[in-house]
């Protein structure tokens, strides 16, 4: 049960994101810009930095949506998601998305913990600047969701395919549209 009254059943921060509209579309946008920008990283490498951290953070909810969003997104599928997930240092990925990962992982465990060896890693993989850039901030942005949805212990769904269908929005549309009551544009 959720830790406030939502005044709806949503599940994760979609409830949140519902009870707080002004904030939720802040939120929305944000993740938009974060995860569906068209430079540097594919919108199915930010998915999977996203679920990646959110694993790792044990946030049920953003850790099976974004797992979902990037498997619609990436070669390999739910299989990639997975073996990131579980360890992202060994997964069997491209060499630049694994070595972002790890950085990612980094990220997930402190700011400070992110070393110029790291960051050196990530470019002898291939990563220029606003990968190394892009991958730092989606890392930082979702150990906030993640705390802001498991801080409210937010609903879960009943049904696992929810996160396929919503997965199916969001590849789609987009955050902003797919969570609001606007037609996708």
């Amino acid at each position: 049960m959720p830790h406030i009254d939502t005044q709806n059943e949503q599940p994760g921060i979609l409830g949140l994101i519902s009870y707080r509209p002004r904030t939720g579309r802040a939120l929305t946008e944000l993740a938009d810009a974060l995860l569906r920008d068209e430079q540097g990283l594919s919108r199915g490498e930010r998915e999977l930095i996203a679920a990646a951290v959110s694993s790792g953070n044990g946030c049920t909810f953003c850790a099976a949506s974004h797992g979902a969003f990037a498997a619609h997104q990436i070669p390999g599928g739910n299989e990639a998601v997975e073996a990131a997930c579980a360890n992202p240092h060994q997964a069997a990925l491209p060499a630049r998305t694994r070595a972002l990962l790890n950085l990612a992982e980094d990220v997930r465990k402190g700011g400070r913990e992110v070393t110029e060896q790291r960051v050196a890693e990530a470019r002898e993989a291939g990563a220029d600047d606003v990968d190394i850039h892009d991958t730092v901030l989606i890392a930082a942005a979702f150990c906030m969701f993640n705390r802001y949805v498991d801080g409210l212990n937010a609903n879960l769904p009943d049904d696992e395919r929810f996160y396929e269908e919503l997965a199916r929005a969001i590849t789609e549309h987009g955050y902003t549209a797919a969570v609001s009551n606007e037609p996708p544009g």
